[in-house]
């Protein structure tokens, strides 16, 4: 009996053993687990993949699209592909069903068609493909992430789409059923030698117990079956017995146990359509930009405004340029038509981001700054940089060369971003965004302004006192006029960003107004070729005007510092030119 209990335990725990090898090899579970849109999915010109199934599992994931003619797969932040979605009909791919083997796709109805995704300033990346991708997803940065299929925002967007995750099952009981298995084997292997001593013990104490009394004399006793049934040797077997069947019946639950758990795997949890609600502002949200989308945004800038400025034409800057900048040169290149000798505006250059400031404000309009230098360049300049709307790109509001002498800003890093200010806001400044070029604008049109300790003095500034100086030497030369100067503020184009040290950056643009009336009948006033192009004539005896737009960016201190603000950049264009 010693050697069959013995025997069945070390059966037993070969047999535990060998599960808890299975669970680590025969009985492992796929690598991967891959699910399908199911083929009854809705077609609609765009797919959105949501960023919670994207990062359902851990480590890559492949997904292979498969449709007709070309497409592309876009990747943007979860509220940017959902602005860019707008009102179209879609499809969401927003969880993988319980057996692991269909994606679950939601359908929205809406617009029939969309414009095409193709270039917007949204995505962080772009792959196209015809017919067939098989793309692999890594994250181009921390946070979460979309991704957007469409043809041409015409026909359907791609339907046939499979994705591959990394299994996330387990084996927990791999290793605990080796160990098991080691255990019970070594226990059946000792069982008959533990046994035989605990019978030996047994009976040395029946030799040595006394008996009541003296001596006795021990006769031969023939032992019967029932004497037998009761002996030393079946009750010394019974505690092995014992052991054997709670090994027995604990063997078999966890091998049992383990089969279901080692075909198991994770059942992910169906997410509803991602909103990707935008933090508020002034809370810290994200960068509404990557450094490399600004990088890629400014070349595009950058090519577009050579161009034009190569071929004078002003259509070609509607896709990047707009409001001021736009303005400034588009009455740029009529002068230049017509005055060969006129300067033409300083260029748009790319090629060295020397600092790029990224606002975290998600709502639309969003704006950034970049300082940027090349050819052509003698002093970097500041680029404002404007996205209306999510289906429309940035463009280039204005352009300001560094103040000679001044330094740019100190701004958080760009992958932090930075936070806005609204323009009539002074919270935690020494004045708001409106003030600030409320006071440069006063200081430009009256010299002796009571606000001029504000603002650094105008010698500091080779921008001011060459204002001042050009506005004196007009009133001193014009002995037959008199000349009046204003400089007003476009509040509507008023951006404010705050800086690293509390304080911000204000860009903002001024209407510079020069207005000459004769001082008697029969004076004349004399126009510059430059202005005779707008005022279609050289000479008034009525009066004139001229107009210029300037494109300016002051620094503003934060709340109690004791410095005045700073003019960073400047620059003016004359955009008009009349007759009174």
């Amino acid at each position: 009996m010693r050697l069959k209990t013995a025997a069945l335990l070390v059966l037993l725990g070969l047999l535990t053993m060998l599960a808890g090898i299975g669970q680590l090899t025969f009985w492992a579970p796929s690598e991967t687990v891959t699910a399908s849109v199911p083929s009854d999915t809705k077609a609609a010109p765009l797919t959105v993949i949501d960023p919670k199934l994207i990062a359902l599992h851990d480590g890559p994931v492949k997904i292979k699209i498969q449709g007709e003619g070309n497409f592309m797969v876009a990747t943007g932040r979860p509220d940017d592909v959902e602005a860019w979605v707008g009102k179209t009909a879609h499809t969401t791919l927003t969880g993988v069903s319980a057996d692991q083997k269909s994606l679950e796709a939601s359908s929205v109805d809406g617009e029939a068609t969309a414009p095409s995704p193709a270039g917007s300033d949204l995505w962080v990346s772009t792959e196209d493909a015809s017919g067939e991708l098989d793309y692999t997803w890594n994250p181009p940065a921390d946070g979460e992430w979309s991704l957007l299929l469409a043809a041409d925002g015409t026909q359907p967007a791609p339907s046939s789409i499979s994705m591959t995750f990394p299994n996330n099952a387990t084996t927990p009981w791999a290793v605990p059923l080796i160990v098991l298995g080691i255990i019970i084997i070594l226990v059946g292997a000792a069982l008959p030698f533990i046994a035989k001593a605990l019978s030996n013990r047994r009976k040395d104490g029946q030799d040595d117990e006394p008996h009541d009394g003296g001596e006795t004399t021990t006769l031969p006793v023939q032992s019967t079956s029932s004497d037998a049934g009761r002996g030393r040797g079946p009750k010394t077997e019974g505690p092995a017995l014992r052991v054997t069947a709670i090994a027995a019946a604990l063997a078999a639950v966890m091998v049992g146990g383990t089969a279901v758990a080692a075909q198991a795997t994770t059942t992910p949890e169906a997410t509803p359509t991602s909103s990707a609600a935008a933090p508020a502002e002034g809370e810290g949200g994200t960068p509404v930009l990557l450094e490399s989308q600004l990088q890629r945004i400014l070349e595009q800038v950058a090519s577009t405004v050579d161009a034009a400025d190569a071929a004078k034409d002003a259509a070609k800057l509607a896709p990047r340029v707009d409001k001021m900048e736009l303005q400034i040169r588009t009455q740029n290149y009529k002068v230049r038509t017509a005055v060969s000798a006129y300067e033409a505006r300083m260029p748009v250059r790319a090629t060295k981001l020397q600092s790029s400031v990224i606002s975290t404000k998600r709502e639309w309009p969003r704006t950034v700054f970049a300082l940027t230098q090349g050819d052509g360049n003698v002093v970097p300049q500041v680029l404002t940089l404007v996205q209306l709307s999510p289906r429309e790109n940035y463009k280039l509001w204005g352009s300001a060369p560094l103040q000679p002498g001044t330094n740019f800003p100190s701004f958080p890093v760009p992958r932090e971003g930075t936070e806005p200010v609204p323009a009539a806001d002074n919270t935690g400044l020494a004045y708001s965004g409106n003030e600030a070029l409320g006071i440069l604008a006063e200081m430009l049109t009256t010299p002796d302004s009571p606000n001029r300790s504000k603002l650094a003095d105008g010698q500091a500034s080779p921008y001011i006192a060459g204002a001042l100086a050009y506005q004196a030497d007009t009133v001193k030369n014009g002995t037959s006029a008199n000349f009046k100067f204003t400089h007003t503020p476009v509040t509507n184009q008023t951006v404010v960003l705050r800086t690293a040290d509390g304080g911000a950056l204000v860009v903002g643009r001024l209407d510079f107004a020069f207005e000459g009336t004769p001082k008697a009948a029969g004076d004349k006033l004399l126009l510059e070729d430059d202005s005779a192009v707008f005022a279609g004539g050289k000479e008034t005896t009525t009066g004139m005007v001229l107009n210029f737009a300037e494109s300016v960016a002051v620094y503003i201190p934060p709340a109690g510092s004791a410095d005045p603000m700073k003019l960073v950049a400047a620059t003016r264009g004359l955009v008009g030119a009349s007759f009174k």
